[in-house]
């Protein structure tokens, strides 16, 4: 690579250059909204190479995520709206803004003096932007479980929230109650509702033990799926097909794969 591409300016030049008249005819006809579902895969491919600790997949995949914000940025500029220099310069002065324990006067000793701070100056932020709720800012089209945690976090955070995970776990008894009316009723729409109230109890219980629910339905799902693909090689080796195969069969390998892994 020539040294006129290299570094993060190179990287901008190149992005300039596939989207100039003599670039590349697919990044020419690229759009804001043609982009979108490539952040969402990106970013998921950069979590899955955490998961999986692979570091050298970690640095290829934060690459491509990289070229979106600067891709996205460079679309922007196009259009008069913003270029990559005023992205970096936003995030740069939130960061120093919302830590003013480290850049102005104020002390913060713990994270949650910390987190306590971020939440009242995004207050103040959301204010002065004219948004009238805590709550605003979290994404519709995040995952629903991963969204159900970060709005009861940010509710928390300024006081709506239980004192002890005891009261969570009465909340939780109270809505599995109102859920056995539910399907007692045979009313699908109320089935689905208190359903949702019984799952978002259950994400506050996360919440306060500090488990990202999310992380833990995917390791769960995960685990699942390699059970039950046990199930499946067990049976093959037996000749059976899993169509033919008994409940009672597919449970013994299920206890089979349960003791494989240790537990």
């Amino acid at each position: 690579m020539t040294e006129e591409f290299k570094g993060f300016e190179g990287l901008v030049k190149i992005m300039k250059r596939l989207r100039g008249p003599d670039g590349c005819p697919w990044d020419r006809e690229q759009s804001k909204e043609s982009l979108k579902p490539y952040v969402i895969e990106e970013a998921y491919e950069v979590v899955e190479a955490i998961d999986e600790g692979d570091i050298s997949e970690l640095k290829e995949e934060l690459g491509d995520l990289l070229l979106q914000v600067v891709f996205l940025s460079e679309l922007s500029d196009e259009a008069g709206d913003f270029k990559i220099d005023d992205v970096i310069a936003a995030i740069s002065e939130k960061l120093v803004r919302r830590h003013p324990h480290v850049f102005g006067e104020e002390t913060s000793n713990t994270s949650e003096e910390v987190v306590k701070s971020w939440a009242s100056i995004k207050i103040d932020e959301k204010k002065e932007k004219g948004k009238k709720s805590v709550l605003e800012g979290v994404p519709c089209h995040m995952p629903a479980l991963l969204r159900a945690h970060r709005i009861a976090e940010k509710a928390a955070r300024v006081g709506f929230d239980w004192s002890h995970i005891d009261e969570v776990f009465k909340k939780l008894e109270e809505e599995l109650g109102e859920f056995e009316e539910a399907l007692a009723s045979k009313d699908i729409a109320k089935v689905e509702d208190e359903l949702g109230d019984v799952i978002f109890a259950l994400v506050n219980i996360s919440r306060f033990l500090e488990v990202n629910p999310e992380e833990a339905l995917k390791k769960t799902v995960r685990k699942f799926v390699s059970r039950f693909n046990y199930i499946e090689e067990g049976l093959e080796r037996g000749g059976l097909d899993i169509r033919d195969a008994s409940l009672e069969e597919m449970e013994r390998l299920w206890e089979e794969a349960k003791e494989a892994e240790g537990r």
